[in-house]
């Protein structure tokens, strides 16, 4: 799994074997969700549209929708409306304005009830509209006029005087004509001037002729994120986190998996794998106490990271195999001596393997063996955190049996160090993995192998079945 890519089949598999966690941690998410909505109360939106006149850029559009949302403008609304509790600052956080097509700035307010919502929306539009009127009536130019009547004003009397002066021009070409004349064409360019800016006066008016498209509309829902929102958000975010966390453990997990890795980690040869069926919760650890009933009801009392067992063969193939490993532990030994069976806690296949290993010992030596002797195993226990078997005594050699991808190497080389302080060497390595067990057959129907398996059977065993 560490160095494989994941696939769907190993969210799969996720999925089916941690169910039982996931679907805890997922309640769990949604009862923070909904603390969550709790402790923020809900909000609501309203929204008012203004409708700018004329023809309107892109840029000049959005520039408008800053000024609706501006201090200048969010200010004066908050000094109508003069909540108490809301300060301006939190007021700027609640306003907001977009540029629609068809020259609309949408402007939106969100409070803690509809009806404040619909009017801070209303005050917000109003606000801005005022404040763009009164910027387009201001002008700065000193020898302009305050606005567009007083211009109009100008030009009229500008208009009188020129009528006067060319009334009362000598036609010929006396000094007096000349300046009558000069003076007259100065009054012409300040006209021709006074009616240009007039002309842009009625240019700026047009635009700032802002309408409001009626009050808004009374919020009928909670705006986003909603209480059903957040629920669904928790209950999906522990979900995910969940699964992410079982891959991430997943692929940092070091555990060693093949055989020939097990066996150079414990500095011995390998003397072969056997079958253990898992049948329900046979392989389950044992554990008592509050800790191992939770683990149990969660179902996190099992790995999940490994493949489902594989089909196996009935009892006597199975026992073939124990056979075999046992007479390869008999050829490696210069002598027969009694030996230890190192079996690690908490793994119950390596457990029933190693009995199972002790069992076929005791049943004698198998006729092509080269010894008529045989070694006595005996099966002994041991912590993985801190490793310690039994010093040297009537045993002088260890045979360790442990389960693939149970164990890292660390582990299983503080395993070898305890067997080396307690003067064992290790004499062979046996690797367990987990089997499905075959239905059994009914009564009165023998497998059309039956015949050859006993034949086998007891040549291995030298005995009866």
């Amino acid at each position: 799994m560490s160095d494989d890519t994941i696939r769907l089949v190993t969210i799969g598999r996720i999925l089916r074997r941690r169910r039982r966690l996931l679907a805890v941690l997922t309640l769990v998410g949604a009862l923070v969700g909904y603390g969550t909505s709790v402790l923020f109360p809900p909000r609501y939106t309203a929204s008012a549209s203004v409708l700018l006149p004329g023809q309107w850029e892109e840029r000049a559009l959005l520039t408008q929708a800053e000024i609706a949302t501006s201090s200048a403008v969010v200010d004066r609304a908050a000094d109508t409306l003069g909540w108490t509790g809301v300060s301006r600052g939190e007021l700027r956080d609640r306003v907001s304005a977009t540029a629609a097509d068809g020259n609309i700035i949408k402007i939106s307010g969100t409070a803690d009830t509809p009806e404040r919502a619909q009017r801070l929306s209303d005050q917000l539009a109003q606000q801005f509209v005022a404040f763009a009127a009164r910027i387009a009536g201001d002008d700065t130019n000193p020898d302009a006029a305050a606005g567009p009547e007083a211009l109009r004003q100008k030009v009229e009397q500008t208009s009188r005087r020129i009528t006067e002066l060319a009334n009362a021009a000598d036609p010929g070409r006396t000094v007096e004509s000349v300046q009558a004349r000069t003076e007259l064409e100065k009054l012409r360019s300040t006209l021709q001037e006074a009616m240009k800016k007039l002309d842009q006066a009625d240019l700026v008016t047009k635009k700032a002729g802002m309408v409001v498209m009626g009050p808004a509309a009374r919020p009928t829902g909670e705006a986003p994120p909603t209480r059903v929102q957040l629920i669904v958000a928790g209950a999906l975010l522990f979900f995910l986190l969940a699964v992410i966390g079982h891959l991430v453990a997943a692929r940092v997990n070091r555990r060693l998996r093949t055989e020939a890795e097990i066996a150079a980690a414990l500095g011995s040869a390998l003397l072969g794998t056997v079958d253990v069926p898992a049948e329900g919760p046979a392989l389950r650890p044992e554990g008592r106490g509050p800790r191992a009933r939770i683990r149990r009801l969660l179902g996190i009392d099992t790995r999940w990271d490994v493949p489902a067992p594989r089909m196996s063969g009935d009892e006597a193939g199975r026992r073939i195999r124990y056979r075999r490993v046992y007479d390869r532990l008999r050829d490696r030994l210069p002598a027969p001596r009694r030996l230890l069976v190192v079996v690690p806690d908490g793994d119950e296949i390596a457990h029933r393997a190693a009995g199972q290993l002790a069992a076929e010992a005791g049943n004698g030596p198998s006729p092509e063996s080269s010894s008529g002797d045989c070694p006595g195993l005996r099966v002994v226990g041991i912590s993985v955190s801190r490793p310690m078997v039994p010093d040297r005594g009537a045993e002088s050699g260890a045979v360790v049996v442990v389960s693939a991808g149970s164990r890292t190497e660390e582990e299983l080389a503080g395993i070898a160090e305890a067997c080396a302080d307690a003067g064992h060497e290790i004499a062979g390595v046996v690797v367990a993995g987990a089997v499905r067990a075959r239905p059994a057959r009914a009564a009165g129907h023998p497998p059309e192998s039956a015949t050859p398996e006993l034949a086998v059977r007891g040549h291995a065993t030298g005995g009866p079945a």
